[in-house]
């Protein structure tokens, strides 16, 4: 989730906020490069595992500039309600679904957070997020939040950053997002630089706070039983999956 800065957030909220002002123009170009390329094959990855229909509606919290939301009209053809807290990542999605007539009328854009969905129990057949809870304060909260406004027997799907379990590998990655990330972020803009520098120990500290197992139970604790999770890119890219259970939300 990012943004402009929210009077009355939180320190962490505000600090997100701040942080991600001014990136929607190279957003989606730089999560490419700065996962070697890798992003975009995760997001995909997460488009579909969440097996929507045509008529289906689907809620993208945190969607940015909107990449997930258009790849779910694309592969499925359903409608999507993309939700962020970031009136300038809003105004790149707008840019996105205006450039693109196939978009029309089946994607709406609207401003809120993912801890105040504004939307009754059960509005949508599946939710997706992508790299959001290490940007709220209380995750067990937000997912209990989302999972209300999925129908039973509809989707949950999420992407994060992740660390790889193998030693020698987390070597390597602690080294490229502590040095490489903020250097190839040096070269793009001070902002790029910033986000480069908070990557890495934020990634970490969500980690160690919030491992697959603590994962797994919020998941199972807001109603939503886990049907996969994918570690890909050696672990640097994690896909979880679920559907909530039919006395959710009835």
């Amino acid at each position: 989730m990012t943004g402009q800065t929210a009077t009355g957030a939180s320190p962490r909220k505000r600090h997100a906020l701040e942080l991600f002002s001014g990136l929607p123009d190279r957003y989606d170009r730089m999560g490419a490069v700065m996962s070697f390329g890798q992003d975009p094959r995760w997001r995909r990855t997460l488009v579909a595992s969440v097996a929507a229909s045509p008529d289906a509606r689907v809620l993208d919290v945190a969607t940015g500039t909107g990449l997930v939301a258009e790849a779910l009209v694309r592969r499925y053809g359903c409608s999507v309600v993309g939700l962020d807290q970031s009136e300038a990542m809003l105004a790149g999605a707008r840019e996105r679904v205006a450039a693109r007539p196939g978009l029309a009328g089946r994607i709406e854009l609207l401003r809120g957070e993912a801890e105040r969905l504004p939307f009754e129990d059960g509005s949508f057949d599946a939710v997706t997020f992508t790299y959001l809870l290490r940007y709220v304060d209380d995750p067990a909260a937000t997912i209990r939040e989302l999972a209300r406004v999925l129908k039973p027997g509809g989707r949950m799907a999420s992407l994060e950053f992740g660390i790889p379990r193998s030693p020698a590998l987390r070597v390597l990655w602690r080294g490229y997002t502590r040095l490489g990330l903020p250097a190839i972020g040096r070269l793009v803009s001070r902002e790029w630089y910033e986000v480069g520098r908070f990557l890495g120990p934020s990634i970490a500290a969500f980690e160690e706070r919030y491992p697959e197992s603590v994962q797994r139970r919020l998941w199972a604790d807001a109603g939503v039983r886990l049907l996969g999770l994918s570690r890909m890119s050696f672990g640097a890219g994690v896909v979880l999956w679920g559907v909530s259970e039919p006395a959710h939300g009835a």
